[in-house]
């Protein structure tokens, strides 16, 4: 849980642990409360705009804290729900994470909010996962009437 950077759920289990844990690990576990404590008291994040702030959250997927790159997504788009990078984002992280569904989802909004979105994502190696879904294709090759 430190790892992935949740601190709350980190402080709870250790503080569970520290009145039983073994003399050896009794410091060790005051160590890591301190950190939490720390992380936890420290200012929160700010972005001066949403674009910084989506660097932020490819940055979260980039290194594989998934939980924390949906939620910075996320909060992007309950401030500006015409985000399409934002769209494009998380059908990245959920091709990476196997949610075809959500993906397909996703990725359709940001074409239809940025067509320029299906021309990137024919290029995008994150959609690997789902390259053979048929939804996939057809998404990003509609036939022309």
């Amino acid at each position: 849980m430190l790892q992935q950077g949740r601190f709350e759920k980190a402080l709870a289990a250790l503080e569970k642990l520290l009145p039983d844990a073994p003399p050896e690990l009794r410091e060790r576990c005051k160590m890591y409360i301190i950190t939490c404590k720390r992380q936890l008291e420290s200012p929160s994040l700010s972005f001066l705009t949403p674009e910084e702030h989506f660097d932020y959250a490819i940055s979260q997927l980039n290194t594989g804290y998934y939980e924390e790159a949906r939620e910075q997504l996320e909060a992007i788009l309950d401030k500006k729900a015409d985000a399409d990078y934002a769209h494009y984002g998380l059908a990245v992280l959920d091709a990476m994470t196997g949610r075809s569904q959500n993906c397909l989802e996703n990725l359709a909004r940001a074409i239809e909010l940025n067509p320029r979105n299906r021309l990137q994502a024919r290029v995008d190696n994150d959609f690997q996962n789902v390259v053979d879904d048929p939804r996939f294709t057809e998404l990003l090759y509609p036939e022309v009437p």
